[in-house]
């Protein structure tokens, strides 16, 4: 044991110095107390309130919440695996590491795997790590509160590392290291991310299977594809009960397939192109992984140093003080006017990977020779062309169009995260071979022409920038005609301010440019410095640490600072309550559903969600029926029937002059459940849609002939006298009791999902159906009777005994790597002890 930790024991400084790295980003507001505010991880309290109420109270988290659109299941909102090993990885992390320190934390120690595993030494596996995890994209997703995606980027190097380990021939630690990084990748529940990392993976495995068939090594390669298949069946087991519910869920959510043939710009299957497409990476914006604010930074004026902008002398140059024209520049920010000129709909900032990465990439290209050269440069060309998206869809369409799955995902630009990957792996790769070439003079020849390449880029756009970017987007000119109408019709100072913001841009553009150029030159310099033998390996090694930290860092600080953190007290309770909020919640009733239209659109944020059983919310997966319901009575008007169906009790109202939120009640909200008059057959889903545009949900039900079955033949009759009340309401079980002297449909103003509900009458299952496009409906026989709707899909519940039975192989399976490597590093020890003797 001594032995295994002397042999180790560089492994733990390193981690050790990864822990403080990663708590001295964010040192000074963690010590104060404060925690970060995230805007997605703000509206995700409010979708989960819910869900996290009922665990407080019994222990259970619920499958199932009422707290957004109506109703949907906790799939994607969230949910408890408590079977599989990964909820215990991850709650580990999160409880022993405030946030994000655990999340920078993760992504340091799995590149840093991935740069001990490609045979660097540990201090420039150090820096390489630095490298990735500092990519700005990571702190701007870690900003905008994308947990999920995070966790699963974290994951990208060790999946990596456990592939390249197996194609090696370390079959069994490389197939489990694979194992469990891949099950915590699966277990970050993104499944975009995981998709793209597989395409690499899948370039990877070409490229080794050509170099198996080209040296004859068919054998070792078939041996490693099957280890490493065994991983992904035994990473997918772990996940099982995630895995099985989220596809279920997939085929009814707005990613699954079209219900409507008319009234309708939905794709048939997917996401349609132009909303998938929305975010595109456009064409020469990939600059910024050398040049961070060559496309003017963030969105806004964020970038800007407004006191010393041209901006701000254009507006004094007619007349206004140097305060009136500071604040008339932040106006131009908050209305839309922007530092930002490319093409995206808004951006909260830049791909960039550093100017020192980019230069050592360069190198790498000309002096790498390992076969990994070849997969990391197409992986790079395949996912920049895949991140054009609508800017250039020659590739993309090609994917989107018949790749598998690849039209469930949006935001096409987000693929770069695995060029972030690559870009470093290259660069140390470079670096590798600088320190174990023979060679000294033909690597420094090939530096200087790396140096010649980068720096001579960075130069040239330094110069002459406006030679080859415009600094104009496609709506420039719509920018000039509103501030001309703005300035009542001075279209020469319109035009003088449009310029000043052009000018703008250019000069963040320099400033960055020659900030660029100088950390080449550094990078070239420790490099030059090395092959003559001015410093040594790790003198080397520790100016690439800190040349890393130094670039990198101050531009991460540009999107994830101290002014992101807010007071405690304010993190835990980011929704306020509301005169009107008060007042409706005296109601004792305890399942009915809110209008919220006092905060925008009540279907893009998860405020009233906090507080209120919701038609709206903020979630990117609705269920595809009720998305298909907002688009066609709620978008152009509001169907009032439709909020009665729903058993709309509460309309919050926004008054414009007081901006002060007002409450109507609404008197004719269905309830929560009552018996029709009469049922209307329609033949498909557009039908069914048309007619539920106008009709009274309490005396009709819309019925789509398919369940034409379940109710002919049973004889119903109207009773008036009829009740059907709920006595117990809990997110998964709902129970009603109802009296009738006739046979009747019921209609319940709960949203029908098929997969796990089922419906009980007196302890006995009995069969319902869908009425008025998404409600359940069920033929209610004669007397008094207990119904009841519980949800238990066998999806998760089966899904988690797989998993159950997953983790413990890969505990197994984990266990038995450690021995077997840790006593083939034993024996040469145990021979030197032998001799001496």
């Amino acid at each position: 044991m001594n032995n295994w930790f002397k042999r180790n024991s560089i492994h733990f400084i390193i981690v050790a110095i990864l822990i403080v790295i990663s708590f001295a980003y964010v040192f000074t507001p963690i010590m104060q107390g404060k925690s970060l505010s995230q805007s997605d991880v703000v509206q995700a309290q409010g979708s989960q309130k819910e869900i996290m109420d009922v665990r407080a109270k019994t222990g259970h988290a619920p499958l199932w919440t009422n707290s957004m659109f109506g109703g949907m299941p906790t799939y994607q909102i969230w949910t408890s695996f408590p079977n599989s090993i990964t909820t215990y990885v991850v709650e580990g992390m999160k409880a022993t590491f405030p946030n994000p320190v655990d999340t920078i934390l993760l992504c340091l120690i799995g590149a840093y795997i991935l740069f001990s595993v490609l045979k660097l030494n540990p201090w420039l596996a150090l820096a390489g790590a630095i490298a990735f995890t500092f990519s700005s994209y990571n702190f701007i997703l870690i900003d905008a509160g994308h947990a999920n995606q995070m966790y699963a980027i974290a994951f990208f190097a060790p999946i990596v590392a456990g592939v390249i380990l197996t194609f090696r021939g370390k079959y069994l630690l490389g197939g489990s290291l694979t194992a469990f990084a891949l099950a915590m990748e699966i277990r970050s529940n993104h499944i975009q991310m995981t998709y793209y990392l597989l395409i690499a993976l899948l370039i990877l495995v070409i490229v080794e299977l050509y170099n198996a068939i080209k040296t004859k090594q068919i054998k070792p390669f078939s041996t490693s594809i099957i280890y490493l298949v065994a991983a992904v069946i035994l990473a997918v087991m772990v996940n099982a009960a995630m895995l099985w519910t989220t596809s279920e869920y997939a085929k009814e959510s707005n990613r699954g397939p079209s219900n409507l043939t008319q009234h309708t710009t939905e794709p048939s299957s997917g996401l349609s192109k132009e909303y998938a497409y929305g975010w595109s990476q456009g064409v020469g914006e990939s600059i910024t992984f050398l040049i961070p604010n060559a496309y003017g930074g963030p969105s806004g004026m964020s970038a800007l140093d407004v006191p010393s902008s041209n901006l701000v002398k254009a507006f004094e140059a007619k007349g206004a003080s140097q305060e009136q024209a500071e604040g008339t520049v932040q106006q131009l920010g908050n209305m839309g006017v922007s530092t930002y000129w490319g093409e995206k709909p808004s951006t909260s900032g830049p791909f960039y990977f550093g100017a020192a990465v980019c230069f050592l990439f360069i190198l790498g290209l000309l002096i790498v020779r390992s076969r990994l050269k070849w997969w990391l440069l197409a992986t790079i060309v395949l996912v920049m062309l895949l991140s054009l998206g609508g800017n250039w869809p020659v590739i993309s369409d090609l994917f989107f169009n018949y790749f598998p799955m690849y039209n469930k995902f949006r935001t096409v630009e987000s693929i770069l995260a695995i060029a972030e990957l690559c870009f470093p792996i290259m660069a140390f790769l470079a670096l590798n071979e600088v320190i174990t070439s023979t060679d000294k003079a033909y690597i420094l020849k090939k530096s200087l022409l790396a140096l010649y390449i980068t720096g001579g880029i960075v130069l040239i756009l330094l110069a002459l920038p406006d030679v080859f970017f415009s600094f104009k987007n496609a709506h420039h000119q719509d920018l000039v005609t509103g501030l001309t109408q703005a300035l009542q019709g001075d279209s020469a100072y319109a035009n003088s301010i449009a310029s000043a913001l052009v000018t703008d841009r250019i000069a963040l553009f320099r400033a960055d440019a020659l900030r660029s150029l100088i950390f080449i030159i550094i990078a070239f310099g420790i490099i030059w410095l090395f092959l003559k033998q001015k410093i040594n390996l790790t003198i080397a090694s520790v100016a690439f640490i800190a040349l890393m930290l130094i670039d990198l860092w101050s531009v991460d600080k540009r999107y994830l600072n101290n002014d992101n953190f807010v007071e405690k007290a304010d993190y835990q309770q980011p929704f306020k309550l509301r005169d009107v909020d008060q007042i409706i919640l005296r109601d004792p009733d305890p399942d009915y559903r809110v209008l919220d239209l006092s905060m925008g659109s009540p279907f893009t944020n998860a405020y009233t969600s906090y507080f209120y059983k919701s038609i709206g919310g903020y979630h990117a997966a609705k269920l595809k029926r009720y998305d298909e319901l907002i688009d066609n009575q709620f978008t152009k008007s509001t169907n009032h029937d439709v909020l009665d169906m729903l058993n709309t009790k509460y309309i919050i109202t926004a008054d414009q002059k007081t901006q002060a939120a007002g409450m109507q009640a609404n008197e004719t909200a269905c309830g929560h459940a009552w018996f029709v008059k009469s049922v209307k057959y329609v033949d498909n889903a557009d039908q069914e849609m048309q007619a539920i545009s106008a009709f009274d949900p309490k005396d009709e039900a819309i019925v789509d002939k398919q369940y034409k079955g379940l109710i002919d033949g049973k004889n119903l009759a109207v009773d008036p006298s009829s009740t059907i009340t709920l006595t117990s309401y809990e997110p998964e079980h709902l129970v009603y009791q109802t009296g009738s002297t006739t046979t009747q449909v019921a209609v319940f103003s709960e949203i029908y999902y098929k997969e796990g509900w089922k419906m009980l009458i007196d302890g006995q299952e009995q069969p319902y159906f869908r009425a008025d496009y998404l409600l359940r409906a069920a033929v209610i026989p004669v007397g008094n009777h207990k119904i009841e709707f519980i949800f238990h899909p066998a999806s998760y519940y089966v899904g988690e005994d797989i998993s159950l039975a997953g983790s413990i192989l890969l505990v197994v399976a984990l266990g038995g790597a450690a021995y077997v490597e840790n006593k083939k590093k034993g024996k040469p020890e145990e021979k030197k002890k032998g001799k001496k003797a």
